[in-house]
Order: structure tokens, then sequence, then C-alpha cells
């Protein structure tokens, strides 16, 4: 017992508790009645000093190595992408500092707001690390958002993230307020700015067109930044989401399911005819594709292994939002009905499907 406590870096009093609460329990004793470990004890010992190291209370921890379904394949590749969450989160609150010494070496006043969000790392800070991985433009959403914006010259893209959707044959200029996504934009990106939906530093009409992308869910004032789009532009092209349609927790399997936390994060999100109301727009739906090259959060809906994938995920702000406990339970329950054929069972009918309505909805002036 020495010999493995001195290899785990804990002491020998932490493998006797471990012992005793069942956590950990050698399979085997010596002649002399010490605890032996086998090569299985070893491995699930890893596991549980693993998973405590990341945080976890001892009850998670057994519930966690306990699982039937998970063999030493499946830990190794959840403590993978608990541990690439965290350095994404870390690298995050280090962009987010960076940006507060390059302002204090200015002489620039950093107000108290600035300075909470900065050690907060603001969501966008915190996942945009994640979108040149799986955010691309999908060709066929973007055909209906370049359509709606046919004959315009001059584009603003409000919340423009990494520039996915930007027309190239137009005069864009975008708005991101995140330095993680502006960083992210390739060369030869239209110009950013960084501003706010809500206060953009335009005078009235300055565009023909402005449009907005997956972005208006995390405005902190959906409706007042809709209105400045329409202040600075003479048409608007919006795609957003309808919470609003009557079973609309359970139009999608995923939030249907496994993430029931989902509907919480929209409670306060404005309904679509408000939205269209601000812009004086009309509503069109928009069709996922079941190939979607758009990692959004719900085109995935016929590829569920891919919600699994840590790299996926960091790319939605949905499963930073409802926080990690949910995710992880989320992410469990469904690798286990994957597994198991439930979920299949369940949702076979997908398998005949080209495109889903889940509720996106082009918003158009």
């Amino acid at each position: 017992m020495g010999r493995v406590a001195g290899l785990a870096g804990v002491s020998v009093r932490t493998l006797h508790h471990y012992d005793e609460i069942g956590l950990v329990r050698p399979s085997a004793r010596t002649a002399a009645g010490y605890r032996a470990y086998s090569p299985g004890d070893v491995e699930r010992l890893r596991e549980v000093l693993a998973y405590r190291r990341l945080g976890f209370g001892l009850r998670e921890v057994a519930d966690l190595v306990g699982d039937p379904a998970g063999d030493a394949v499946a830990h190794l590749r959840r403590l993978r992408a608990l541990l690439l969450e965290r350095r994404a989160h870390a690298d995050a609150m280090v962009a987010a500092i960076d940006d507060e010494l390059r302002a204090r070496a200015t002489g620039a006043t950093v107000t108290p707001e600035e300075q909470l969000q900065m050690l907060g790392a603001r969501l966008y800070d915190a996942i945009g690390g994640a979108y040149t991985a799986t955010r691309r433009t999908d060709p066929r959403i973007a055909a209906r958002i370049w359509a709606a914006l046919e004959g315009a010259r001059t584009v603003l893209n409000v919340g423009a993230g990494t520039g996915s959707y930007e027309p190239g044959d137009r005069d864009v200029t975008a708005v991101e307020p995140s330095a993680v996504m502006r960083a992210q934009r390739p060369a030869g990106a239209a110009r950013c700015v960084a501003a706010a939906a809500e206060r953009l530093p335009f005078a009235d009409g300055s565009f023909d067109a402005a449009m907005a992308v997956s972005t208006v869910h995390h405005w902190r004032d959906p409706i007042a930044g809709l209105r400045e789009m329409r202040r600075v532009a003479r048409r608007v092209v919006v795609l957003t989401f309808d919470a609003c349609e009557p079973g609309w927790r359970d139009r999608f399997w995923l939030t249907r399911d496994y993430l029931p936390e989902f509907g919480d994060l929209l409670a306060d999100f404005p309904p679509l005819d408000g939205m269209a109301d601000a812009l004086g727009a009309r509503a069109e739906p928009v069709l996922v594709p079941w190939d979607c090259a758009d990692g959004l959060f719900e085109a995935y809906w016929r590829r569920p292994g891919a919600y699994l994938d840590h790299r996926v995920r960091r790319a939605m702000s949905v499963w930073t939002r409802v926080g990690p406990e949910a995710e992880r339970r989320a992410v469990r329950a469904l690798g286990d009905d994957l597994a198991s054929g439930r979920w299949a069972e369940r949702n076979g009918e997908l398998a005949g499907l080209d495109t889903a309505d889940l509720g996106l909805r082009l918003l158009v002036v």
C-alpha cells in the first residue's frame, strides 16, 4: 500500500479511507494481511484521484467511477474533455486580463463593470476559442441570408463573431464586442469595430442593410439592439430563434430529454413577434440540414454522438450558460442512451429526414 500511495501522491491514510467507504477497495491481501492493489484497482484509484483533483466531491466521484457503462477509455475521454474545458476557460481569463493590462498601460480608466467582466471572462471570450474549429458558414443557410441581402451594397454585420456568413461581394463592416472573437477573424476579413449592438457607433441610415446571425440571444437588450440595427440600416436581416411556439421546449430531443435547462436560459428572451414588431419584419422558418456545417446548438440533430465531443460543445454558448453540473449530467445520459440503443429507439424517425425545423427563424425587413 505504501508504494501505491507514493506513486499516487497521497497518504496511506487516504487509501484506508477510500477502502472504508467503498470507493477503492483493494481486491486482495498479502499473507501478512496488507492490502494488495491489482492493476484494475490502480486504474480505479487513478480515476478517483483525477476526478477529485478536478473538484468533484466524493459522492460525485463514487457515481462516476461506479457507472457500469464507464470503462477506462470512457473515463479517460471524460477526463480529457473536462481538462480541455478548464484550459479553455483559463485561456479566456488570461486574454481578458491581458486586455485590462493593456488598458491600464495606456492610462485608460477601467470601470468596476469592466473589471468584473474581465475576471468573469465574458461568455463569448470563454467560448470563442473553439469557434474556428466547428463554427463555419453553412452554404444553405448562407444562401437564405444572402438572398435577403440582395441589392445591398454596404452591409453592417452586428455581433459578427469570427465572420461567418459575411457576404464576400459586399462592402461589409463588422461589429463585435469580444476581443477573443475579433482576434480570430481571418486575414482579409471585413474591418471590425469593438462595440455592442445596443449602442452602434454609426449615424442614421449609414448602411444599405444590417445583418445579425445567431447572436441576438447574447445581447443584454435584444429589442434595443434590433432598433439600433433598424436605425442605421434601411434593410435588416436577423437569424434568431422562436421560443414561443407551442411545444417549443419539446421540439428538439436534446433539450426535451437531456437538457431541460435550455428553456430556462430563454425565459427572458423576447418573443419572436415582439422582435419582428421592433423591426417591422416578417419571419421565415430556416430548416437545419442534417449535415449542417455550422456547429450551432441544433446542428447535430441527426448526429447525436457529436454532442459528446468537448470541442463541439465548447463552441455552443448553451453549455457554458447551463453550467458544468447540467452539462455533465446531460452528456453522461446521452452517452448511455447511445450506447444502449435507447436514443435510436426514441428518435428513429429522424434517420429518414434531410432537414428539420428546430425553431430557427429569419427576420427580414
